[in-house]
């Protein structure tokens, strides 16, 4: 499954999100949106992600590992899901093609006002079926928070 080649609808709501996730982090990740990410064209593992999140602070270019992706979407969640796997399952092999095996990739699904989130642990897959409102930010900025803690950033 390739990646589709369209601008976040939400950016100016996941953006901000994310990047208090990083100042949390104390600078320790990289938050890049509308990146090309090519990982496996045979594979159908490229295009560009909504927003990708590296354990890296580096914000020059996408360096491993690859810890968390985020798709934007207008209204329906469910649709991205697929989309959001296929981008946890490049990242997955991005990180192993770099030397670097973390144990579980995250994504998240979002409008912007409303977030879902999965993880990938090998080959198994974990959907959230809970839809996580925006408000209190602190709850979705919690989950963010400890994802990335999780890949022991902290």
């Amino acid at each position: 499954m390739s990646f589709l080649e369209e601008a976040p609808p939400t950016e100016g709501i996941i953006n901000p999100v994310l990047l208090e996730v990083k100042r949390q982090l104390g600078g320790q990740v990289g938050v890049f949106s509308g990146e090309e990410f090519n990982v496996d064209i045979a594979a159908d593992l490229n295009g560009f992600c909504d927003f990708l999140v590296s354990r890296s602070s580096e914000q020059l270019y996408i360096k491993a590992p690859v810890v968390m992706l985020v798709e934007a979407k207008k209204e329906d969640l469910k649709p991205a899901l697929g989309q959001c796997l296929a981008e946890m399952v490049a990242a997955q092999r991005f990180n192993l093609m770099k030397g670097q095996t973390i144990e579980t990739i995250y994504g998240v699904v979002t409008s912007g006002t409303v977030w879902r989130f999965l993880q990938l642990t090998g080959q198994v897959v974990s959907i959230d079926l809970t839809d996580y409102p925006l408000l209190p930010v602190e709850n979705v900025l919690g989950v963010l928070v400890w994802m990335l803690r999780d890949n022991s950033l902290a």
